[in-house]
């Protein structure tokens, strides 16, 4: 079991969700997948159909070509406790967290045999106290999100997993809606999340694009999760709302690129002196505007300002004009502060 630790560095989660659709080789080609673009987690979705949803479940029905209803889609994604143990011993293989959201007790302990790095609490499940209770009691890391909840229930939610200092907990900002558009994101709770728990914070996104995951990370997101699809014309309802395997690749890159800027303030005045040489090549100088003789009173038409810098800068040029040259100067010819008379006072 690959360990973990949002502090460290944030925790890119590939959630690979119903991708699969049933199939186990599918599944173990999404871990492949997820390793191979550097994420830093694979989370998996464990249904178990009869545990968790009657024969009444309406919601995506019908939407398969081979389910006759909502249960019996759940039933063809459940996987065996062994094939569980499979995934998981091949996500340590490839160096991947394994993570996984559990839709009941039954799936809890079932996972639990196997061995999960963290557990992700569904947004769907952040008002079932049982299913808080036994997660947080088992002391493995919890990743709550909310994409359905008000304020009032995920304060109560949080403060049922703290209960005891259970196990270390982050909060995801989460919008359920698939794909979830821009103005929908809510971005902003991520910081309101972080304040008002004082605890690691991120997003659960369903955009379908690697944008708002950037984001977050430059406003201190310390877990992205993002659902993977190996292809945008694989079959199932997730796709849409799914970032490709190139995608996420992307999108591991620009996080690590925005960690290492955030992990380096720089103090402008610094910089600037560094960049003392860069700044005489893209500056400008004031210049002789044509062939001037000694003894001439300098007017506005007598100059120029031009590259490169390093002479007296433009920001001179107005205290230059109505003095007199000290000395004649070429076309072109950088001003110094002894080629004219100072200044009457």
């Amino acid at each position: 079991m690959t360990s973990f630790d949002w502090d460290a560095r944030v925790l890119v989660v590939g959630e690979i969700a119903q991708a699969h659709d049933g199939s186990l080789g599918l599944a173990h080609a999404h871990v492949d997948a997820i390793a191979d673009a550097g994420a830093d987690a694979v989370k998996f979705q464990a249904h178990i159909a009869a545990a968790e949803s009657t024969l009444r479940e309406p919601w995506r029905v019908p939407f398969s070509y081979e389910d006759d209803t909502r249960f019996d889609y759940w039933r063809r994604m459940e996987f065996t406790e062994e094939q569980w143990a499979g995934l998981a011993r091949h996500a340590a293989d490839r160096g991947l967290a394994f993570v996984s959201s559990p839709f009941s007790v039954q799936a809890v302990d079932l996972l639990e045999r196997v061995g999960v790095t963290a557990w992700k609490v569904a947004s769907g499940e952040t008002t079932n106290p049982v299913l808080l209770d036994r997660v947080a009691g088992s002391g493995i890391p919890v990743i709550l999100s909310t994409g359905m909840s008000p304020w009032r229930e995920i304060d109560a939610a949080v403060a049922r997993i703290h209960q005891g200092d259970r196990a270390p907990l982050a909060v995801l900002q989460c919008t359920s809606a698939y794909p979830t558009r821009p103005e929908e994101l809510g971005l902003n709770v991520i910081g309101e999340i972080a304040q008002r728990y004082g605890c690691a914070a991120g997003l659960s996104d369903h955009s379908g694009t690697i944008f708002p995951s950037l984001g977050a990370t430059a406003l201190g997101a310390r877990v992205l999760e993002v659902h993977v699809a190996l292809s945008r014309h694989m079959f199932g309802p997730d796709t849409p709302a799914s970032v490709t395997v190139e995608e996420l690749r992307e999108l591991v890159r620009g996080v690590r690129m925005l960690e290492g800027a955030m992990a380096a303030p720089v103090d402008k005045d610094a910089m600037a002196h560094r960049l003392d040489d860069t700044r005489a090549l893209f500056t400008r100088s004031v210049v002789a505007g044509r062939e001037l003789a000694a003894g001439q009173v300098l007017t506005a038409d007598d100059l120029a300002v031009k590259k490169p810098g390093g002479g007296l800068g433009p920001d001179r040029l107005a205290e230059l004009v109505g003095r007199r040259l000290t000395v004649g100067l070429s076309a072109d010819q950088p001003l110094a502060a002894a080629d004219v008379e100072p200044p009457v006072t």
